[in-house]
């Protein structure tokens, strides 16, 4: 099946892809509580004569085709918890949650391959698996909980392919390498705990503010010192809580930060150097320390031989030069857990209008990405997929 079949029958239904868009942009939902989503995917599907089936809680899984080979599609579904500022006649209609990270165009996008494929599923040369996956934007995510409940079984896929938009990117522009291409993260929240008193008499009772500033400087040589620079990784502390007059030394203080890398080895080695250091501090200064790990993502490995089959369609599609390669990001996605179980490739789809400059990025209240851009990624996700099924017929 060609490329530029895909590419027409995408640009004919335009307006279908706005609408399942719109609708979306509208109604968005928290991570794991998109319940009125899932209906709507599910209703959409159906309307299409795809069957679907629920898991997850709020995911959706559907086949088109049947038999092996078998490739995955997969988009998220889940908003942010943002007051949006866009001034969209369909902005959303639910306060202080919005969808600032694209989820409604990938949802969307997905919904449009899936017609897409449906058109022409009697000559599907194997299965198409697609997931309409929860809860991305909180850990511990919600590919975890699909992989868990078996939905990549039965068919099981050989490839597993995913976009994110990118306002970064002008519209009609794709962005993908082979290799680790998002970062693993992980969350860390300190609480370092004294007597407290009166902050004429620091000498009379441990102080854990001048404790939490000294772990601060020090966790900073995690990466400048104990790091090959050569290799990137970072750590931010982002949050301080403590205190509540200038005469007073808090009994408490807490921090919260990210730690993000590329090199599992490295970034388990960071985590106990950091669980020591705290322990250390906590005793030089005479107070108790606490840091709590909360495992994030993985790394998001792309496969070579997958990223190549989605380079191919990309070219065909439009155009070598529109085909840019992706550098490595610190971001997080939990797509990373279906690259370590697959065969898989993630790239990143232009949004930004043609011709400006630069626009709201990714979590912004004024995030609107140029919806020019669905019938590219609808037609992108159909064509890899019968691409690969193709390939894997060879």
């Amino acid at each position: 099946m060609g490329v530029e079949h895909f590419w027409h029958r995408a640009q004919a239904r335009y307006a279908e892809l706005v609408e399942y868009r719109r609708w979306l942009h509208r109604h968005p939902e928290l991570s794991f509580r998109e319940w009125q989503t899932a209906a709507y995917i599910r209703a959409v599907l159906e309307r299409l004569a795809i069957p679907a089936r629920a898991v997850a809680g709020t995911g959706t899984v559907a086949v088109l085709g049947q038999g092996e080979p078998c490739v995955a599609l997969r988009a998220d579904i889940d908003a942010l918890p943002v007051q949006e500022q866009t001034g969209l006649p369909f902005a959303s209609e639910h306060d202080g949650v919005m969808h600032a990270c694209g989820h409604d165009m990938h949802t969307a996008m997905l919904l449009g391959a899936a017609a897409l494929l449906k058109e022409r599923e009697a000559a599907l040369p194997g299965s198409v698996l697609l997931l309409f996956q929860p809860g991305e934007e909180q850990l511990p995510g919600g590919a975890q909980q699909m992989l868990r409940e078996g939905a990549l079984e039965n068919p099981t896929p050989v490839y597993v392919f995913g976009q994110h938009v990118f306002p970064e990117l002008e519209v009609g522009s794709v962005a993908l390498a082979a290799g680790p291409v998002f970062a693993a993260t992980d969350e860390l929240s300190w609480t370092l705990r004294a007597a407290g008193g009166h902050a004429a008499q620091p000498h009379r009772t441990g102080d854990p503010v001048v404790a939490a500033a000294e772990l601060i400087l020090h966790a900073q040589t995690l990466v400048s010192r104990r790091r090959d620079p050569m290799q990137p990784a970072v750590l931010s502390v982002t949050a301080i809580q403590g205190g509540t007059a200038t005469n007073v030394i808090p009994s408490e203080v807490r921090l919260c930060g990210t730690l993000r890398s590329f090199d599992e080895q490295w970034r388990h080695g960071a985590l106990q150097a950091l669980q020591e250091a705290t322990r250390a501090l906590a005793a030089l200064h005479g107070v108790e320390a606490q840091l709590e790990i909360r495992p994030g993502y993985p790394v998001l490995l792309n496969d070579g031989q997958a990223v190549e089959l989605v380079r191919e369609v990309a070219v065909a599609l439009l155009g070598a030069e529109h085909v840019v390669p992706l550098r490595p990001v610190m971001w997080a996605e939990d797509f990373a857990y279906y690259s370590q179980r697959f065969r898989a490739a993630f790239w990143l789809l232009g949004v930004r209008p043609p011709g400006q400059g630069a626009m709201p990025g990714l979590h912004h209240p004024s995030f609107a990405p140029n919806e020019d851009a669905l019938p590219i990624g609808a037609a992108l996700l159909a064509a890899v997929a019968w691409h690969a099924l193709e390939s894997l017929r060879r």
